[in-house]
């Protein structure tokens, strides 16, 4: 690694919010820019392992930077998509409620989905669901025509070839471990060496508040991991969705529910269920690091989540040990589904927000220091939604050079 050079800017984290900031980055300017990875490949954890939805901006509260980014991001994501030849499929998707308590919040999702700008909407009964999805059942049901589905790491080594094409360096196997001041720059220890830039951008996801507080900055939240765990739908039994079938979301908390998702390189996943991970990359329910648990358990905020959420928690982790529980929530989807339909799939880890309030937090979280911009929080639709979160990270680095 060249030790002398001072980069302009270094982007801590190789996921696809961490590649979309470097490419808008150097779109916009011309300027020596490096971005670090500690994986030895880009999209190692939250982007190689989410479920390739393209989002459309359904569930997010009108004028929050979710949905703010979500509408505008999944344009250009497509945009991209067509221009690059990445393989994508607008498919639309369906949710589902299953009874009468649920009808409220489908209206509410109509009327945010309105207040959002989609136009593709549509209210669906009884047999027009079926027209949509033979298999599916419920009470009434949204079809939403905006969403699709991806491979998000294509995306990401899309985003890292035109950071090379524009003369950015990409040094994976590198990781962030300490920072010093050097004069009006900044030295970046790394496993790889030092690394002086004069601008550190944050977007080390299940890492990122760690990086926080390793630059100097006392981060007001802390990353909280939650297990994602997925069954697949077997070969035979994939005739069950055409497409996307999701359920009415609990509206307490930031996750959309178990649901099937037809995936673009073929097969259908069910899932995923949310439990809480004992490791940052906790990918099994036997992984398990202490510091991890540490950080968590010391954490205020952890234990008025804990006092708040412990229902749903024991909920979550039932179904996680439970085939049978986890079935019985995608008959309320498909009811024809058995339990020897289904066999275990992946699992993935969302980096979580939680204040010290215990609240989960809804939207982005981008905090700005002199010479720095901390992204604490960026989960789905981070990746749909990535074009333009990378435009607007990279008008806060802009004003800093």
């Amino acid at each position: 690694m060249e030790k002398l050079k001072v980069y302009d800017v270094a982007v801590i984290g190789g996921g696809i919010v961490g590649t979309a900031t470097a490419m808008a980055i150097l779109k916009r300017i011309s300027c020596s820019l490096i971005l670090i990875e500690s994986e030895k490949e880009l999209a190692a954890h939250q982007t190689g392992h989410n479920s390739g939805v393209i989002h459309s901006g359904l569930y997010y509260k009108p004028g929050s930077l979710k949905a703010r980014n979500c509408i505008k991001g999944r344009e250009e994501l497509i945009r991209f998509c067509e221009e690059h030849q990445i393989k994508y499929d607008k498919c639309g998707k369906l949710v589902i409620a299953a009874n009468e308590a649920e009808l409220n919040t489908l209206n509410l999702l109509y009327d945010r989905g309105k207040a959002n700008g989609l136009t593709g909407m549509k209210r669906l009964k009884g047999n027009e669901i079926k027209e949509k999805e033979p298999h599916a059942a419920g009470l009434e049901a949204l079809f939403i025509n905006e969403t699709g589905i991806v491979n998000f790491s294509d995306v990401t080594n899309t985003y890292a070839k035109i950071i090379r094409e524009k003369d950015g360096k990409i040094e994976t196997g590198c990781k962030f471990f300490g920072l010093v001041k050097n004069g009006n720059n900044f030295v970046l220890q790394t496993t790889k060496g030092d690394v002086n830039a004069k601008i550190i951008v944050n977007c080390a996801g299940l890492y990122s508040d760690r990086v926080t507080t390793l630059c100097g900055v006392e981060p007001d939240v802390k990353i909280i991991p939650f297990r994602g765990e997925y069954y697949k739908l077997k070969k035979e039994k994939e005739y069950l969705v055409k497409n996307l079938i999701y359920p009415v979301p609990d509206p307490r908390f930031p996750f959309l529910g178990v649901h099937f998702t037809r995936m673009i390189k073929g097969g259908v996943e069910a899932g995923p269920n949310a439990v809480l991970a004992f490791q940052r990359e906790g990918y099994t329910r036997f992984d398990f690091n202490i510091k991890d648990l540490s950080e968590m358990f010391f954490f205020p905020g952890f234990w008025k989540m804990a006092s708040k959420y412990y229902q749903m928690g024991f909920s979550e982790f039932y179904r996680s040990l439970s085939k049978k529980r986890f079935v019985n929530s995608l008959k309320k989807l498909i009811p024809e589904i058995t339990i020897n339909d289904i066999t275990e799939g992946g699992s993935g880890v969302r980096a979580q927000a939680l204040d010290k309030n215990g609240n989960l937090l809804d939207d982005f979280r981008i905090i700005e220091k002199e010479k720095m911009v901390h992204v604490l929080n960026a989960p789905s639709p981070a990746a749909t939604a990535s074009i333009s979160i990378g435009e607007y990270i990279a008008d806060l680095v802009l004003k800093k050079i």
